[in-house]
């Protein structure tokens, strides 16, 4: 009977502990859920993507404006008809060869050219950026081997971005609903109760709505990033160029890729610096997924920032390089972009703002910690 009664509480214990445990699932899952629904999440971030990508097509078409019919044009040795036989066996669709007319074409890439304009500006962002994709589309499949790998991820980040809210930041979409919302304030006048419950419930749902693809697209946007880093330095190892360190050095030699020969010649003659680079560069993309939840991201976010502009000089790859920068933005914090935005209009009024060494105190800093709370007014939709 001692015994018995001696193992009673024992025995109660683990069923206390089972009791208590399936309390704390369902409200992790309520605040995953909420999270989701609620807050979006990376807004400037997803602004600067917008931005970037949207500038950086309307260069890329503006640099090949002279060289268009030679390329995606009626006059391309791929020709339209190639190009629809093509799509026959691939799947693949392009508006520019709906048409072998060269007003249509010349049509085409205007009209190209003034949606990545409008996309930069962030001007009703929500059409904009499906037609932004579908340009993107069309001429990436029309002229699908004469490409560098930019071209490839600025397709899928502009597919990405469609589910985003990246109209919400830094655009004429803001600048337009906050006009709205301040004329909205001195506007007064009685509704119908009835009509404005529906209403309100109605713009509920679609920002709930918004909420969860923007969530979902950025989080696409992310792995998609860690994918491209890890598969690379993962391919890069079972190299034996890169593991003896000697692969840049047969890259700085290709032709096709010195458009600085001379340049590429002065960083050839440095052997041991050559060896470090690409042992850096394997360890910098291998490592690149595991270190996004820490401060160590940004001395690594900033040496594939400086690995990135050496490929765009010393390969001529600027395309490439810049639609890896944008993509690279994706992981720094909304806190480091409203930092930005802090410090530009207070740079531009004093004009020996450039001289101070030191910020005011009570000044956040430019990158903060990771750990620290996003402020309310950015998580509203």
């Amino acid at each position: 009977m001692e015994t018995e009664q001696s193992l009673a509480p024992c025995r109660r214990t683990p069923k206390a502990a089972d009791a208590s445990a399936p309390r704390h699932v369902p409200e992790r899952i309520g605040e995953l859920l909420t999270a989701v629904t609620d807050r979006p999440v990376s807004l400037y971030a997803a602004a600067v993507l917008r931005i970037g990508y949207g500038l950086l097509y309307l260069v890329f078409l503006l640099r090949e404006f002279p060289h268009r019919d030679q390329i995606w044009g009626p006059g391309s040795p791929w020709t339209p008809e190639l190009a629809r036989q093509l799509f026959d066996q691939t799947g693949w669709a392009s508006i520019l060869t709906l048409s072998d007319s060269r007003a249509y074409f010349e049509t085409c890439y205007v009209l190209a050219l003034v949606t990545s304009a409008l996309f930069t500006l962030g001007w009703r962002t929500r059409v904009v950026s499906v037609l932004f994709a579908v340009v993107v589309a069309s001429f990436h499949a029309r002229a699908i081997f004469m490409t560098d790998g930019g071209d490839n991820l600025i397709l899928l980040m502009a597919l990405y971005l469609v589910l985003t809210a990246c109209g919400r930041r830094w655009s004429l979409d803001a600048r337009r609903t906050r006009l709205r919302a301040l004329a909205g304030k001195r506007e007064s006048g009685s509704t119908d109760s009835e009509a404005d419950g529906l209403r309100h419930q109605l713009g509920t749902s679609r920002r709930t709505l918004t909420v969860v693809l923007h969530n979902c697209g950025m989080f696409v946007i992310a792995a998609q990033v860690c994918f491209l880093y890890g598969s690379a330095g993962l391919y890069k190892v079972q190299g034996g160029a890169w593991g003896n360190g000697t692969a840049l050095h047969y890259v700085l030699n290709l032709d096709l890729f010195r458009p600085w020969p001379e340049l590429s010649l002065m960083a050839d003659e440095h052997d041991m610096l050559i060896a470090i680079a690409c042992y850096l560069t394997v360890l910098l993309q291998v490592a690149f997924p595991f270190v996004l939840f820490g401060r160590l991201k940004y001395p690594v976010l900033t040496m594939l920032l400086g690995m990135h502009m050496g490929i765009a000089v010393l390969m001529g790859l600027p395309l490439f390089s810049g639609a890896m920068i944008i993509a690279d933005a994706v992981f720094l914090p909304d806190r480091f972009y409203r930092s930005l935005g802090r410090l530009w209009p207070r740079t531009s009024r004093r004009p020996d703002a450039w001289k101070t060494a030191a910020p005011p105190s009570g000044e956040p800093a430019l990158v903060p910690s990771q750990s620290a709370p996003s402020s309310s007014a950015d998580l509203k939709p």
